[in-house]
């Protein structure tokens, strides 16, 4: 039997978020149904209702930064029973077969991974997100939430938490590692955390020096303004590996010419323009541009423990439902440190 549930909805591209209720599907023999306490607010929500990377499918449920506690479960499924304290991120299937699903890297899916929300199942129905009171996911897609994270900050980890710890891991952040992290908003200061966490040293580059001692509170120990063209100066060919959050095009062979050797700038923020980069900021120095995607299955469970186990946490901003509206202009804008998230019990009915 299906379900109704509230939600918030974008009615077309660019249109104000408004309540509404949306049909949640039978619970399946392998279907985990969760009753959402909290949503983040990511900021590729915003360019998805903004229609800003083109294919929007409207109306639209945004959310794919989800915490909660299981409802019910199918006779399938062994990892989870009700009450259990869970997390949904950005995908809810792929085809679980091919190369890149067997190797825990379910984005990756040949067949085309099925997002959370604007996006759809293999199955031809529609996705809809976590700005929504109860969800129905593949018990492959679902995660656990340790105790020692409370689901309001677990909530933003689902995406930002993931989409840090990857790249980090990747490219060897740790102890004699050398780390910049490029913006401190929604994710630059997740990443601080965890840099710091797994042991490099860690520099925050941003436009201006405003965010310095929330920088070095969440444990950067150098801080520089990159509006100040004395910075690239005095930091070129310092760094192991900077990660790039800013979803802003930049000057990125000056950015190159902080690396070391050998080193990787890795951007996780995705620009609407494409970016520009001179070969000769690459082959001068043997240095990497790279690319990262959140991350798989696997990766997401053990970025969540480990962040448990660190004491790693987003700062956020619990909002109600009919704040959204007012908080996307806020993200844009940098006007919250550092995340929003939606208290969902707050979701009126459409």
């Amino acid at each position: 039997m299906t379900t109704t549930a509230r939600a918030l909805h974008a009615p077309a591209a660019k249109a104000p978020l408004e309540p509404t209720t949306i049909e949640r599907r039978a619970l399946g023999e392998q279907d985990v149904a969760i009753d959402i306490k909290f949503c983040g607010i990511c900021h590729s929500d915003i360019h998805q209702v903004e229609a800003d990377w083109g294919r929007g499918l409207f109306p639209m449920v945004p959310g794919h930064e989800i915490a909660g506690v299981v409802s019910a479960v199918g006779d399938g499924v062994t990892r989870f029973a009700p009450g259990d304290r869970v997390g949904v991120g950005c995908f809810v299937d792929s085809c679980g077969a091919c190369e890149q699903c067997e190797a825990g890297e379910e984005n990756f899916c040949v067949k085309g991974v099925v997002a959370t929300y604007n996006g759809e199942g293999y199955d031809g129905e529609r996705t809809y997100g976590g700005y929504s009171d109860h969800v129905v996911v593949t018990e492959r897609f679902v995660v656990s939430i340790p105790d020692a994270l409370e689901l309001d900050v677990a909530a933003p980890l689902l995406c930002a938490g993931i989409t840090m710890y990857n790249p980090l891991k990747r490219w060897g952040a740790g102890p004699g590692k050398a780390v910049a992290i490029v913006g401190m908003g929604g994710l630059g200061h997740v990443g601080v955390q965890i840099a710091a966490a797994m042991g490099a040293d860690v520099t925050v580059l941003s436009q201006t020096l405003s965010k310095e001692e929330d920088g070095r509170r969440f444990g950067a120990t150098d801080y520089h303004a990159t509006s100040d063209k004395a910075t690239f100066k005095a930091l070129r060919n310092r760094f192991d590996v900077i990660v790039n959050t800013v979803s802003a095009n930049l000057p990125l062979d000056a950015y190159l010419g902080l690396l070391k050797p050998g080193g990787a700038l890795v951007s996780v923020g995705l620009p609407v323009e494409p970016d520009r980069v001179h070969a000769g900021s690459l082959i001068g120095r043997n240095r990497i541009y790279a690319g990262s995607n959140t991350g798989g299955m696997p990766a997401t469970q053990e970025m969540l423990d480990f962040c448990a186990e660190h004491g790693v946490a987003p700062a956020i901003e619990v909002i109600a439902g009919a704040e959204v509206n007012d908080a996307y202009p806020r993200v844009t804008g940098s006007d919250v440190r550092y995340r929003f998230v939606i208290d969902v019990g707050t979701l009126a009915a459409g």
